[in-house]
């Protein structure tokens, strides 16, 4: 298997919208590590030219995230959610789509890559078979022991156990509102529930972003570690200046539904603040209705009008380049587990 091949157990968490390059995934490769590029709103030819560059720069292994297509939302559920935002800002046509996951899937079988992670759902056992066929592992991301089991049943190869801490949208295979009271499982707490039901191994994702927090998902079990909001202030990362310049305040994060329809955790702003209580679960038909807002917001310069995805801990994490950054992360990582040893 792909982790059981790493000289360094991270791999690069794909971020899509911009922040996953081709760059940023050879250099986290290059350093003994995994890169992941991210297909989340990208059309298929456009995903394809990304793998194209990132085997040019290459001949490490890398991956490819999909999102897997969820629900209709009836026009009923968002339409006075949206009536609210465009009496203050400029608003796009909702809409859902399948992120082109049929189109997507067939171009990666055709054109194989080392591992297909999913996010938002699990692929069915036959589309699963496909890929394997081809050589390609399956990583489904997860977010309870229930979504592993499905994730099992199903042939995947490893689980990404993503914890309540992880910042962009939660890999809830259904989002549902009725959920929002109860607390979804940390990192460590994740891990442990779902070794007590699979020995696939896990990838662990969620709020990770020093060497020490490392060693304790290592601990814990992990086979390897999931960084995303660690190496968002990288220089080969393509993460928006807005964003970039609120990683590492001291802002805390809080999770919504009020930029995209869907529960993610990003740095509180004043949008979050007045929105969040009256979003709806509506994706991907609210996150079409707000790219205008949103963009306004970047091209403005403003943070306030922004989604500003980072996980709890994004206030430790360092400007590097992703090669130092993972090596750094790794040395502190082992001298973290030889103290905790000795102690």
């Amino acid at each position: 298997m792909v982790i059981e091949s790493l000289r360094v157990p991270i791999v690069a968490a794909p971020m899509a919208g911009g922040p996953s390059t081709p760059e940023l995934v050879v250099a986290v490769s290059n350093a003994g590590g995994f890169g992941q590029l991210a297909a989340g709103y990208l059309a298929a030819d456009a995903m394809a030219d990304q793998i194209a560059a990132t085997r040019a720069a290459t001949t490490a292994p890398f991956g490819m995230n999909l999102f897997a297509p969820g629900p209709v939302a009836e026009p009923a559920i968002y339409a006075a959610y949206l009536a609210e935002l465009g009496a203050d800002f400029p608003l796009g046509t909702p809409k859902h789509d399948t992120d082109g996951w049929a189109d997507k899937l067939d171009l990666l079988v055709a054109d194989p890559v080392a591992v297909v992670s999913t996010t938002f759902g699990c692929p069915t056992a036959v589309e699963v078979d496909r890929l394997h066929a081809v050589g390609t592992e399956v990583w489904v991301t997860v977010t309870s022991p229930a979504e592993a089991l499905i994730a099992i049943d199903a042939g995947a190869d490893a689980l990404i156990a993503q914890g309540a801490e992880a910042g962009g949208h939660r890999a809830s295979f259904l989002d549902d509102p009725a959920d929002d009271a109860v607390d979804p499982p940390g990192l460590l707490t994740l891990i442990q529930l779902l070794t007590a039901v699979t020995d696939r191994p896990i990838v662990a994702a969620g709020g990770i972003a020093t060497g020490a927090g490392l060693a304790g998902v290592l601990a814990a079990g992990a086979a390897a570690a999931q960084l995303g909001t660690a190496l968002l202030r990288c220089p080969e990362a393509g993460t928006n200046a807005v964003h970039r310049a609120a990683i590492g305040s001291a802002e805390p994060t809080m999770l919504t539904r009020a930029f995209t329809g869907r529960r993610a955790r990003g740095i509180r702003n004043r949008f979050l603040t007045e929105h969040t209580a009256t979003a709806p679960a509506a994706y991907p038909e609210i996150h079409y209705a707000t790219a205008p807002l949103r963009a306004a917001g970047r091209t403005a310069g403003n943070p306030e009008d922004v989604n500003l995805w980072a996980g709890q801990a994004h206030s430790l994490t360092a400007e590097l380049p992703a090669g130092e950054l993972i090596s750094d992360l790794y040395a502190d990582a082992k001298g973290a587990l030889r103290k905790a040893l000795s102690e």
